[in-house]
């Protein structure tokens, strides 16, 4: 399968993957750097990482209080 950039320090996926994750970014409203360090961090807050600064209140809300 062929790869494409995704601009995420030269991060390279399958065109398919770049064109799901391009899709629902914009579904969602945001850009696709942005739902990648949502879905970080949503997977960190799961995990049980504490890390401050980056979100607000509200912004996690299916995972509890914000980080």
């Amino acid at each position: 399968m062929a790869s494409a950039q995704l601009f995420l320090n030269g991060a390279r996926v399958t065109r398919e993957f770049r064109d799901a994750l391009f899709d629902q970014a914009n579904r969602a409203g945001i850009t696709p750097n942005e739902f990648c360090i949502t879905a970080a961090a949503e997977k960190l807050k799961r995990s049980g990482a504490d890390f401050p600064g980056v979100f607000r209140a509200g912004d996690l809300p299916e995972l509890g209080r914000a980080a």
